[in-house]
């Protein structure tokens, strides 16, 4: 990978996490931007979907907080040359192609515990649920901030990468 664009990518998602969550940017909007960029600085195992897929398959699981704003953060995107498909699901049932599932809603807990220890990145959200997936979503200081659990990634055969981690407010190793 060439340092430029990673260097753009680190830069741009640092200025992200300090945007505050305002009337000209909303957290649901920079949330939007956050999610198809964190599949950049991570490493899914061989045999994951996200690897052997022609397209990275992002999925809303439950309620659907981002509408269009996702379906256009992701559109100019792709991950090693595969775009980037949303795929909107009420239920973890036919969540087996995802490498990205954004989950919301009351049921979050339900529902990670459903996806077990799949190769996916689940990301949540504080304001929808207590439930915390690999990417887990809160506003601090009135900024969109996230939290990272390592060690879920690490059991779900997910390596993310040390500036993704670097960027976290918090990580849990263990």
């Amino acid at each position: 990978m060439r340092r430029a664009p990673v260097l753009f990518l680190a830069i741009a998602i640092t200025l992200l996490a300090a945007a505050p969550a305002s009337a000209d940017i909303s957290d649901t909007a920079v949330k939007a931007a956050f999610i198809p960029k964190f599949a950049r600085y991570v490493t899914w195992p061989p045999a994951a979907p996200a690897r052997t897929a022609g397209q990275m398959v992002l999925c809303i699981i439950g309620d659907d907080p981002f509408g269009a704003t996702l379906n256009q953060a992701a559109s100019s995107q792709s991950v090693d040359g595969r775009p980037f498909v949303i795929k909107r699901l009420s239920s973890a049932a036919g969540s087996g192609d995802c490498a990205i599932a954004f989950i919301d809603g009351s049921h979050a807990g339900e529902t990670l515990s459903a996806l077990g220890r799949q190769p996916i990145l689940t990301v949540t959200d504080a304001r929808s649920s207590s439930a915390r997936g690999v990417i887990h979503f809160a506003i601090v200081g009135g900024r969109v901030r996230f939290f990272i659990d390592n060690a879920q990634a690490q059991a779900r055969g997910l390596t993310i990468s040390s500036r993704l981690l670097a960027l976290a407010i918090g990580v849990n190793q263990r």
